[in-house]
């Protein structure tokens, strides 16, 4: 929004301008999202853990973060029983990671993958938060 402290005849405004203003702040609170990186086990019973995976993502969405998961979109294309495809797949993630405001882990397991990206995770400092399959929240273990 454009938002001029003169009105339409060039006077200045500043009652309108000051409210304007506040609108746009509050409007702009409404309107933020923080991205979280979403962390949960793909290998195994992979059909499960997607349907976690997604279950995850509405939870965030709930909370009002966008959800960022790799292992529900690079699989698509990618094949994860190819070592040098899952490599490229976990460095995409990564990068995706870095543009995240947290990392959630969700499940009482911790996979090979998720390992990698909590190392990452911490090392970058990252705020994590840890969450048992029922979307409700617990202690770092």
């Amino acid at each position: 929004m454009n938002i001029n402290k003169f009105n339409s005849e060039r006077y200045s405004d500043p009652t309108a301008f000051e409210a304007l203003t506040r609108i746009e702040q509050e409007a702009k609170k409404t309107f933020f999202r923080p991205m979280v990186f979403i962390s949960s086990p793909f290998a195994g019973d992979v059909a499960c853990n997607i349907s976690k995976a997604q279950e995850y993502c509405r939870f965030a969405v709930s909370k009002g973060c966008i959800p960022i998961a790799p292992h529900l979109l690079f699989p698509q294309f990618m094949n994860d029983a190819n070592q040098a495809q899952r490599d490229l797949a976990l460095f995409m993630g990564m990068v995706l990671m870095a543009k995240c405001a947290e990392v959630w882990v969700f499940g009482g397991y911790i996979s090979k993958g998720m390992a990698v990206e909590l190392e990452k995770a911490k090392s970058r400092n990252m705020v994590i938060h840890y969450f048992s399959e029922n979307c409700e929240e617990v202690q770092q273990k």
